[in-house]
């Protein structure tokens, strides 16, 4: 691979999405792994074998015929979350808190008819919301509750971060906090904010939405500057972990902080977006090359977020590989 960036942006260290998708994405992720990142349900399977905290799962509509069963699911666990096996995006993805004798009630109180339920169900399953063609299947997950820390920076749905891991090493993370605007879901193509976080710190640096700076939550009036990220040193082990375990070089970590669980892996992305660079005012290239130079990673997750953290504050990496190692 010739590593270097030579035009426009790319001088200045922001990756683009060309660049992402040669020199990252189809360098260093097989295409055989991404059935364990783009199916939510291999997903939570390799979790969970790797120790990493899932949400739980209650129950998996696999055709037309078993959309009866989300009524005995909803009466038994109330709130919960139903998505598409192989979304993105957040497309076809709904919260529901409550059940009523005539449907499932929303996060905005509204009620949806059973009727309307079950039909949202059978355009998941035709895999009107997935990647790819054919058909999908549906998850009924359990709703986390979001971290009491976001009372005030979360608009009627649940924040969380994703983290760019790069040979499993973290390399840049931002918070995605969910508006009014957004439909209380963290997209930051739906209206989300988006916050940039110090990698060493877990402070939040900045905010924008729809690439505009924003210094204040839209819908709080909360500051999105000077934010600790709950249970940051948690995410960055939890993050360069199962980075490492998946096998893909390049991959997005999402992770929700919840109330009663801790740091919760929501996803992962082997294509994850670029829109982190605005977020964090700071281009991908620059910490990305040196990562890209070690001849070895270790094995050690403790190293690598070691590694980390010296690559973010600008570093030499050289002393983790040894004096004329990385010459």
């Amino acid at each position: 691979m010739k590593f270097g960036p030579f035009t426009g942006l790319a001088k200045a260290g922001v990756l683009g999405i060309n660049s992402r998708n040669l020199d990252f994405i189809a360098s260093y992720n097989p295409r055989r792994l991404y059935p364990l990142v783009d199916d939510k349900i291999i997903t939570k399977e390799m979790a969970v074998d790797a120790g990493v905290t899932v949400p739980e799962l209650f129950g998996v509509i696999r055709y037309s015929g078993e959309a009866h069963l989300i009524e005995e699911l909803a009466k038994k666990h109330k709130s919960f979350v139903v998505k598409p096996s192989r979304g993105s995006g957040g497309g076809g993805i709904m919260v529901f808190n409550g059940v009523a004798k005539s449907g499932l009630r929303r996060m905005n109180g509204q009620i949806m008819p059973w009727g309307d339920v079950k039909y949202h169900l059978n355009n998941m399953l035709s895999g009107m919301f997935s990647m790819g063609d054919g058909s999908d299947q549906v998850m009924i997950e359990e709703r986390l509750v979001p971290h009491s820390a976001f009372s005030k920076l979360a608009f009627g749905g649940v924040p969380d971060v994703r983290v760019i891991v790069f040979r499993g090493v973290p390399i840049m993370a931002m918070l995605r906090l969910p508006t009014a605007e957004s439909d209380g879901k963290a997209n930051l193509h739906k209206g989300g904010v988006g916050a940039g976080i110090d990698l060493v710190t877990g402070l939040t640096t900045r905010g924008v939405q729809h690439n505009d700076a924003v210094d204040i939550h839209p819908d709080y009036e909360t500051p999105v500057r000077d934010f600790q990220v709950p249970g940051w040193p948690e995410i960055l082990e939890l993050s360069s972990r199962l980075g490492h375990h998946v096998g893909l070089g390049y991959v997005g970590v999402d992770i929700v902080i919840c109330e009663h669980k801790g740091p919760t892996l929501l996803e992962l992305n082997a294509r994850p977006g670029i829109a982190i660079q605005t977020a964090n005012l700071r281009g991908l290239w620059p910490l990305l090359e040196p990562i890209h130079n070690l001849p070895d990673v270790p094995e050690d997750v403790h190293e690598r977020i070691a590694i980390a953290k010296a690559n973010w504050r600008g570093e030499s990496l050289e002393p983790f590989v040894g004096p004329g190692a990385l010459a």
